[in-house]
């Protein structure tokens, strides 16, 4: 079953939390190298967020102008 928009979005805001987390523990471990990767790991994850929000907002915008 394909997964919502809304659902889709919420899950990439967590995988962005996620790396973020795994960011700092690795960053307290001094494991810098991990730690910015997992930087711009949550970065993408962030970025595609706030792409799929902007095409839902367009779409949104587009279906209530119709109505």
């Amino acid at each position: 079953m394909p997964q919502s928009p809304h659902n889709r979005l919420a899950e990439l805001h967590n995988l962005a939390a996620h790396a973020h987390a795994a960011a700092a523990v690795a960053h307290g471990k001094a494991d810098h190298r991990t730690a910015h990767e997992l930087t711009q790991q949550a970065h993408e994850h962030s970025l595609n967020v706030h792409k799929l929000a902007a095409e839902l907002a367009t779409k949104q915008a587009t279906s209530d102008k119709r109505q």
